[in-house]
């Protein structure tokens, strides 16, 4: 297995990233339905104690992840509880903690609480990785695994989890963050938003500085195809398309029906080029399971669909300056797709049917 490039642009600490994510180390305390028992001794995490909770991690094949997140909160022990749980309008100084988004961050504390560590027992061990993998298209799934073989050594290296509210009721989320990660499972908790609220995908398949055609990067095919859309487009179309600078990647909060987007409307395709774009947002959508793909497709038809959006290209940052566009955007009143590729592959998601709501990231 390769070293894990040192990744500055990827550093909580570098000051053009998001400061809204430094790992949690404060304990914190949920009481859930009856009284928890008190903490055993510091540092000493038991292992469930009920036959069918040991027995957990084998319930994990035909069940959705929202009913193995109620699994694996019903085996959770106090400690492990104070430390992963919280309640759900939980809020420190950075604002509620539920929707944060980063491209580098562990939600809780990443130094003793990774998925893969003995803080978790083997059983809840594979209780997260089933609920993970489960939020993915299943003909993702390798490519999900080399990306996290190729960013952070592997699945369970460098990852950690929070569970908000109590799974079991209409009022739960479980989030998932690591490098170039934030995933969410919430079985529709967050109202009028899809994948429970922003995500974030990335990858540096061969090291911090890619090369043009990005080689092994999964998540560059993306790209390759809104590049093809691009040469679609005529003179004129381009121009409007192609702007000089990119926002910051972190920008991705929602503009509104009256909002100012950078490039061409989506309208004002022709039917091949529409026809062409739908099939991008259908790329775009690919890795994710069924359930979150139609949710995101909703919020988006709630606020116009494709029609209601703005794609544009940015000249900044061109990898090689050969023309393909690295750095891209599909943008509407509610659903924002940012595409950075330069250095490497970095994705911020934002998608709802209601652009009130706001996104807790700090540029």
């Amino acid at each position: 297995m390769r070293p894990i490039p040192h990744c500055p642009d990827c550093d909580v600490s570098h000051g053009s990233e998001l400061t809204a994510g430094h790992a949690m180390t404060r304990r914190h305390f949920v009481k859930v339905s009856g009284t928890v028992a008190a903490a055993a001794s510091a540092g000493t995490f038991a292992k469930p104690a009920r036959a069918d909770q040991q027995a957990a991690g084998k319930q994990a094949d035909g069940a959705q992840p929202e009913k193995l997140v109620e699994t694996l909160y019903q085996s959770l022990t106090p400690q492990q509880r104070e430390k992963i749980c919280f309640a759900w309008d939980y809020t420190d100084e950075r604002g509620l903690l539920r929707t944060r988004v980063q491209n580098n961050w562990n939600i809780t504390d990443g130094k003793t609480l990774n998925v893969g560590g003995p803080f978790f027992s083997n059983n809840q061990q594979e209780l997260i990785e089933a609920i993970f993998f489960k939020l993915y298209n299943p003909e993702w799934h390798d490519r999900i695994r080399k990306q996290l073989r190729d960013d952070a050594g592997g699945y369970g290296k460098r990852q950690t989890i929070a569970i908000f509210g109590q799974p079991g009721t209409d009022q739960f989320e479980f989030v998932m963050t690591g490098r170039h990660l934030t995933v969410r499972c919430d079985g529709d908790s967050a109202e009028n938003v899809a994948f429970g609220g922003p995500i974030f995908y990335g990858h540096a398949a061969q090291g911090f500085n890619e090369k043009p055609d990005h080689p092994g990067n999964v998540f560059w095919p993306q790209a390759a195809k809104a590049n093809k859309l691009y040469t679609m487009l005529d003179g004129r179309q381009r121009e409007r398309a192609l702007v000089k600078e990119a926002p910051h990647e972190s920008e991705v909060a929602f503009e509104g029906e009256n909002g100012s987007f950078f490039g061409i409307p989506v309208s004002e395709l022709s039917t091949d080029q529409k026809q062409f774009a739908q099939d991008v947002l259908k790329t775009l959508l690919e890795p994710y399971r069924v359930s979150d793909r139609d949710e995101a497709a909703k919020c988006l038809d709630a606020q116009g669909g494709l029609d209601g959006c703005h794609l544009a290209f940015f000249q900044s940052d061109d990898i090689g300056e050969d023309g393909v566009w690295d750095n891209w955007r599909l943008e509407g009143p509610s659903f924002v797709w940012h595409f950075r590729g330069a250095p490497h592959v970095h994705v911020w998601v934002n998608v709802a049917s209601d652009p009130s709501i706001k996104l807790n990231a700090e540029g």
